[in-house]
């Protein structure tokens, strides 16, 4: 990710697999709260996930460089979202 900030409760992409979340990468979550690194290395994104219908599925946290800002040559899709539990 570029070092632009992203506002607060905007919608962004994954640019990783999160296989522990059953997140891929180009998903889509919205940004709600950091929280600073102990090791002081790179704060994490608290983002939260939404299913088509925009019911909120789960909150994870994924180091701040797993995300990037949607851009307007970006397209959406659907994929199934199998519950890991």
């Amino acid at each position: 990710m570029n070092d632009t900030t992203i506002p607060l409760y905007s919608r962004i992409s994954l640019n990783r697999d999160f296989p522990d979340y059953n997140l891929k990468q180009g998903d889509i979550a919205t940004f709600v709260d950091t929280v600073p690194d102990p090791d002081g290395i790179e704060e994490g994104y608290i983002l939260e996930i939404f299913n088509a219908l925009g019911d909120s599925i789960d909150v994870v946290t994924v180091p701040k460089s797993a995300i990037s800002p949607l851009r307007f040559d970006k397209i959406l899709s659907v994929r199934s979202f199998a519950s890991t539990t």
